[in-house]
């Protein structure tokens, strides 16, 4: 006898230290976590190419439909550098945003970190001087890094 085969991931939750979700339908969850954390005006920061996709509406629905607004910013480059941070940092202040919803692949995910890092660091510091070098890091204030969720749209590929 043998046993079917199940290619459906089950649900589960994961933390070390972050959170981490996934599983089918899971984005529905968005706005509820978006909330948990304290956003009540979040941008979703993701790439030109997935702005229009129907995976990136239903997300925004999911936001709007809990009143934490629609806010997207997607000039994100294949590799962000800091001309997209600059205009991804102004859109986040001009709307009055209080943290960062990454949502898309390495580079949407990469840019919108690096927005919700420097939005609020003083205009003096630059994105290179926090470089992973001795204690760099320190550079930064850190009670000014706005809330991050991060939501990679892409998973390797598995094959039986």
């Amino acid at each position: 006898m043998t046993h079917p085969v199940s290619h459906s991931v089950p649900n589960r939750n994961w933390s070390y230290p972050t959170a981490i979700k996934f599983g089918v339908g899971r984005i529905s969850e968005l706005a509820d976590h978006a909330k948990s954390i304290g956003l009540t005006k979040p941008l979703l920061v993701t790439d030109k190419a997935l702005a229009s996709l129907p995976i990136t509406k239903n997300a925004l629905d999911v936001l709007e439909a809990a009143g934490l607004g629609r806010a997207v910013f997607s000039d994100v480059d294949p590799n962000p550098n800091e001309i997209n941070m600059a205009a991804g940092i102004e859109v986040y202040l001009a709307g009055g945003h209080d943290g960062v919803i990454c949502f898309g692949g390495g580079s949407a995910l990469d840019l919108g970190k690096m927005i919700a890092l420097m939005a609020h660091q003083p205009k003096k510091l630059r994105v290179w001087q926090l470089e992973d070098i001795d204690d760099w890091y320190t550079r930064a204030d850190a009670s000014k890094i706005a809330p991050i969720i991060a939501v990679p749209t892409r998973a390797p590929s598995t094959t039986q």
